[in-house]
């Protein structure tokens, strides 16, 4: 029968990376619907992704599993549905062009700032926090930002650039505790709106705008979760817009998500649920478009914070939504819950990692020594 034959083969699988179907174990996985096995053989992570959210399979420890499964480099091993239409795709249209762009906004940060604030902590920073120092969320967000504002050397009267600002807390940040000011770009109607409350009073512009129309002077550029949405074909002109706004003796910071393998796509469950038209970048993607741009002075790793980070996020939406707008329903949960463990999973492994690079123009004279 094909479906004995289906199960064999997924049972063989898992056992690679000790995991049992129907075991007792945390991150063992609970088959509910007997589809299940055929629709994951023949579509990868998308049929992974999609039969959770339907309700097929579950397991208690959901990151538990998914960790295992990419730490036994699973993914590898089962073909991922339109591979080669996205293959294509991604080779012959840019998929984050300026007609593009706005789609992620809409779909993902626009879903709601009620979903954001219940998950987010006290400020609204979806990024990293940096957890050397932290054993909270919200202090690991503040030694987050600190830690950026350090790095630039900002001083009061700096005028500062964030792209891709998104809430708007990072300037806020900087503005109140550094005396900068400073203007935020956005492609989110919903963060944009949001960020100027949060901002008012304060020295500080938030513009619904496309990176790429950017073109006049600061004395410092940082941009925090937002490099991931803008895609090898457009990192030279990326680089390009940072550099026309920096002077000679100007800092940049890019914090990013990165990948250990350069590919020109995502993930496809990412791409259909998450993060439309979304890439991690590599380290040699980021360095070849900066050459003949920056001077590389730091490259900081610290992914492993991302997890804690994600953890602890999880943690706060759970105890949420009960009381949060039914439109997020059961379906969309468990979408969001597969979305994080899924996230958890990548940093834990190590095949994602989160990177600080300071870069600038012409090199810092003596050399840069940066904080950590």
């Amino acid at each position: 029968m094909p479906h004995a034959r289906f199960e064999r083969r997924i049972a063989a699988l898992l056992a690679e990376a000790d995991v049992r179907v129907d075991g007792e174990r945390p991150w063992d996985l609970k088959v509910h619907d007997p589809r299940f096995h055929a629709r994951v053989l023949g579509q990868g992570s998308l049929g992974l992704g999609e039969s959770y959210m339907d309700g097929w399979w579950d397991a208690a420890s959901l990151d538990g599993l998914l960790y295992r499964l990419l730490a036994a480099r699973l993914d590898e091993r089962v073909p991922r549905a339109g591979e080669i239409f996205d293959a294509l795709r991604a080779r012959l249209t840019n998929l984050q062009s300026p007609r593009r762009s706005g789609e992620v906004g809409r779909r993902h940060y626009d879903l709601g700032n009620d979903l954001y604030a219940a998950m987010l902590g006290r400020r609204l920073v979806y990024s990293c926090g940096y957890w050397r120092h932290a054993d909270t969320l919200d202090a690991a967000q503040e030694a987050k930002l600190d830690l950026v504002c350090r790095k630039l050397r900002l001083r009061p009267g700096m005028r500062v650039l964030d792209v891709g600002c998104g809430w708007g807390e990072a300037l806020k940040f900087a503005a109140e505790r550094y005396g900068v000011e400073g203007v935020g770009v956005t492609i989110s109607g919903e963060q944009a709106e949001y960020a100027r409350r949060l901002c008012a009073g304060l020295p500080v512009e938030i513009r619904l705008q496309d990176y790429r129309a950017l073109d006049e002077p600061f004395d410092a550029v940082f941009s925090l979760g937002m490099f991931e949405h803008v895609g090898v074909k457009n990192y030279a002109a990326y680089f390009d817009v940072v550099r026309r706004c920096l002077p000679a003796d100007g800092l940049f910071l890019l914090h990013t998500i990165g990948s250990s393998r350069s590919v020109d796509r995502t993930d496809p469950w990412i791409a259909r649920y998450i993060f439309p038209n979304s890439m991690l970048p590599s380290a040699a993607q980021i360095t070849h478009a900066a050459e003949g741009r920056f001077v590389l002075e730091d490259w900081h790793n610290f992914g492993a914070d991302y997890d804690l980070t994600l953890q602890a996020w999880r943690d706060n939406i759970e105890s949420a939504w009960e009381a949060l707008d039914p439109r997020y329903d059961q379906r969309f949960r468990r979408m969001w819950r597969f979305y994080l463990a899924a996230s958890m999973a990548t940093f834990r492994s190590r095949r994602s990692h989160l990177w600080q690079l300071v870069l600038s123009p012409r090199g810092v004279p003596g050399g840069y020594v940066a904080p950590r």
